[in-house]
């Protein structure tokens, strides 16, 4: 290869470029792809092209790469989907954040195939998906493209999304964790900000969920995060991208920029003052490739290879893992998709039904006198701005708000259902003077644009909600009618006010085209409210951080506990949701265990109401005595559990040793005999760990396994 062709598979170029208007361009490839090239940036996202148009278009750009330049690489086109395909026609699914809120990784597995099949039969092989980062300050707007705050529950996500995404990766689409690192905690909860986070917390809480997906899922591909850590800028970090990424963690593929993160070290970080400095400090880190388009690593990286200034050894390195990317995804063997069997792959009823079950999964009910579920035949008055706005149902990464900047895309929105919609199949809709109770939908628009109020580039100090609907809500309460409030956002609202005043509150998150079909679900009684939060939600955001497993001594004010004008304890805790009917546990045990065997756990579950219900049965545990301060309480384990009335299911825990394992003063890694308390819904046990102090490295650590009885 020669040096412009190896620099060409180090980045990416944009669709239009090459297809301007949606319509392949033979010139514009000659002068663009003439040396080929790594990535083509997102056909779907950017274009309002139909799944089948959008295949042709990608076999057209690989028939050119392929016959028309010298060595004939095929490129990877690389989409979003975050809550499904970014792209025309693609089905939409709640957001991360709802999808988390099911604690369901078979769950989220089956969405992830979904998109998988969706992009195959397109020619997208590469998702810039799933967000891995451990969200713990509400304030930040890509709060809802995360599974939430805990290391836990959202390295179980994200190896289920990565194993449904990927699948066999030869007729699988490479999953990409992103972001590395620490981008959860940003200074001010502002995007990009800097992060500041000790070497501890940044491997035990922040890298676990991508330590879970390299060495558990085959996780193809890596993003690096905008922000900084302790000064050091992610994209330019060979700490961060080779020592812990690679070194201690094993990660063996890809690792790509965020988009524009080359130029960034220049006019965000300050850490290159060239694109040739940039070019070069990225490259030695570890950053494999530039997307979304080739620029310090076209000709400002040649030009320093070309002078003796950057060893071309470090542009074989990240050509070969190009290379093997693009081997391990059939590429060379077959670079084309069947134009004619796309359209299999779109508008699917089992498709529809399963972003409708995953949104029914998501909604969290918070408060509930007893109005819900609605009693059969009543009159319900649907109110509020979100009560039949199709836009509310998505979030940020959707293709209908993430095109909104493209005018040549606006408009095209999948079949989706509103709350006023699906309410309106099962209810009498009146106006409120004449209804048995009033449905009050309120929520945020979830965006990149200046008038959305959450998503990426999104932040804020206030966790109310937004466009004056407190005032809205209140005049539905001054009705004297009982009111159901139903929360449509991405972001994570602090409404003190409201609680003990509605008769219900429903967290519906952003639900996706299936989301108002859901509600009337759930608030019918169809099915159970089974959804749990995967966030902490605070009474404010003076609170923030605040989550489940504070470090011992945190969480509380010494020595009174609380603030001066406000109690230290969160609004909703994490893992919090309520059901239609009631559970009981009893009979909690556990047995004594060596640093080198399983902790089996076990717990009777009792459905003690009337109705068929699910409950999320979640299992802590606390280290009670370490040589550094440990969580107060860690979450290790979970299962959903599907109960009919009187029914009782005991739930088995088999816990590894190695999850409890944790970095000591020496920064090792390491499993130490002691005692360990067990916590489920307020229930202890205690054991005995004996043996002797076992090091381990990342990949030892093992999940819980759990099995229901």
């Amino acid at each position: 290869m020669t040096l412009p062709e190896k620099c060409a598979q180090l980045g990416g170029v944009w669709s239009a470029t090459v297809a301007p208007d949606g319509r392949f361009s033979a010139g514009a490839a000659e002068r663009h792809l003439v040396h080929g090239i790594g990535e083509v940036t997102r056909i779907g996202a950017t274009t309002a092209l139909r799944p089948a148009e959008r295949a042709s278009l990608t076999n057209e750009i690989q028939h050119h790469l392929v016959e028309r330049t010298r060595l004939g690489i095929p490129a990877i086109v690389h989409e979003e989907s975050t809550a499904g395909l970014c792209a025309r026609d693609a089905t939409q699914f709640p957001q991360a954040i709802g999808l988390a809120s099911t604690w369901d990784p078979d769950l989220v597995e089956q969405v992830a195939s979904v998109i998988r099949a969706q992009m195959v039969a397109t020619g997208a092989r590469h998702t810039l998906a799933p967000v891995l980062d451990v969200a713990r300050d509400p304030r930040w707007g890509r709060t809802e493209e995360t599974y939430g705050e805990s290391p836990y529950l959202a390295a179980r996500l994200g190896v289920a999304y990565v194993r449904g995404v990927q699948g066999d990766l030869r007729r699988g689409v490479a999953a990409t964790g992103k972001h590395f690192l620490g981008y959860g905690l940003s200074e001010g909860g502002l995007n990009h900000a800097p992060v500041h986070l000790g070497p501890r917390e940044l491997r035990e809480v922040y890298a676990e969920p991508f330590r879970a997906a390299i060495h558990e899922a085959g996780l193809a591909t890596v993003m690096n995060a905008y922000n900084s850590v302790d000064g050091l800028a992610c994209g330019g970090s060979k700490a961060i991208l080779d020592d812990l990424l690679r070194g201690e963690l094993g990660f063996e593929g890809a690792v790509v920029a965020d988009y524009f993160t080359t130029a960034l070290l220049i006019t965000h970080h300050r850490v290159a003052a060239s694109r040739e400095e940039a070019a070069a400090r990225a490259l030695s880190a570890g950053l494999d490739m530039e997307l979304p388009a080739l620029d310090c690593y076209g000709a400002p990286l040649a030009s320093l290879v070309a002078a003796g200034d950057v060893d071309v050894a470090l542009v074989d390195r990240s050509v070969r893992r190009v290379l093997d990317l693009k081997e391990s995804l059939g590429l060379f063997d077959d670079p084309y998709v069947d134009v004619d069997a796309v359209g299999a792959a779109y508008g699917r009823d089992e498709h529809r039904a399963l972003a409708r079950e995953a949104a029914r999964r998501s909604l969290v009910l918070l408060e509930n006198d007893g109005t819900l579920p609605l009693a059969p035949g009543a009159r319900v008055a649907v109110v509020g701005p979100a009560a039949d706005d199709v836009r509310l149902l998505q979030g940020d990464y959707s293709y209908p708000a993430h095109t909104e900047i493209l005018s040549t895309a606006l408009g095209h929105y999948p079949e989706s259902v509103t709350p006023l919609g699906g309410l309106r199949e099962r209810f009498p809709i009146v106006d409120l003077t004449a209804a048995d109770v009033a449905v009050c939908c309120v929520g945020g628009r979830s965006g990149l644009t200046p008038d959305s109020t959450s998503g990426e580039f999104r932040d804020v100090t206030d966790l109310g909600l937004p466009w004056g609907q407190r005032d809205e809500v209140e005049a539905v309460l001054a009705s004297g009618k009982p009111v159901v409030v139903v929360v449509l956002s991405g972001r994570v609202h602090a409404l003190p006010w409201l609680a003990g005043r509605a008769s219900a509150v429903v967290y519906a998150w952003c639900p996706g085209e299936q989301g108002g079909a859901a509600i009337a679900d759930v608030l019918a009684g169809d099915v159970d409210a089974s959804g749990r939060l995967p966030v902490t939600v605070p009474r404010s955001a003076g609170q923030v951080p605040t989550h489940h497993d504070h470090r011992a001594g945190g969480g509380r004010s010494q020595m009174l506990g609380d603030y001066v004008d406000a109690p230290a304890s969160p609004l909703y805790p994490f893992g919090y949701g309520l059901s239609y009917t009631t559970f009981e546990y009893s009979a909690l045990r556990a047995a004594d265990a060596t640093t080198a065997t399983r902790v089996v756990v076990e717990v009777d579950v009792t459905n003690t109401g009337a109705r068929a219900g699910v409950e999320v049965v979640q299992l802590y545990a606390r280290d009670d005595v370490a040589r550094v301060a440990r969580p107060e309480r860690q979450l290790v384990g979970f299962a959903r559990v599907a109960l009919e009335p009187a029914a009782v299911r005991t739930v088995r825990f088999t816990v590894d040793p190695t999850v409890l394992a944790y970095y000591d003063e020496a920064m090792r890694l390491i499993v130490e005999p002691g005692t360990v308390r067990f916590t489920i819904a307020g229930r202890h046990t205690t054991v005995a760990i004996t043996g002797p102090e076992r090091e381990i490295a990342p990949e030892d650590r093992r999940p819980t396994e759990v099995a229901v009885g």
